[in-house]
């Protein structure tokens, strides 16, 4: 049914709702799973840096931590997957998350993404989240997105 499956993660508990359930349909559909990480990048404050007394060196190690944690997130759901019997692969960009998973997917010529709705309750549920939405009209594959509301009570 479906041979390229990706995943988009921060590590919250909420998206590890939406990993466990792209991990499982992997396994049951002996698909590839695509794990993103996106996280912000600073690269504006480079030519700000001495206006605002901080080095470009300090700026630099900041974004080498962000990423550092970011690929440390993706080794943990890499971890998971290889106990379920799923083969992976990651990727931990800079940048916008919705553009992020939209590369991805493109790219892997993906059949599904998998989302996490965030946890949206009351009103908020009837509109998708900043990410699922951007993803919902912007890319080419299929998208599932997982109610990930029971993770954050």
């Amino acid at each position: 049914m479906y041979e390229q499956i990706v995943v988009g993660t921060d590590g919250s508990a909420g998206a590890s709702v939406a990993v466990d359930a792209a991990i499982e349909l992997a396994r049951l559909c002996g698909a590839r799973l695509h794990v993103v990480h996106a996280h912000k990048v600073m690269t504006s404050y480079l030519t700000t840096a001495p206006e605002i007394a901080i080095s470009p060196t300090d700026i630099m190690e900041a974004n080498d931590a962000i990423h550092a944690e970011g690929e440390r997130i993706c080794e943990q759901v890499v971890a998971r997957a290889d106990r379920a019997g799923v083969q992976t692969e990651t990727h931990c960009v800079g940048g916008n998350a919705a553009d992020a998973l939209i590369r991805v997917a493109t790219d892997a010529g993906a059949d599904l993404v998998v989302l996490g709705n965030r946890g949206m309750t009351g009103a908020r549920r009837f509109v998708l989240g900043s990410v699922p939405n951007a993803v919902s009209h912007h890319c080419g594959s299929s998208l599932l997105i997982i109610d990930t509301t029971k993770a954050r009570t």
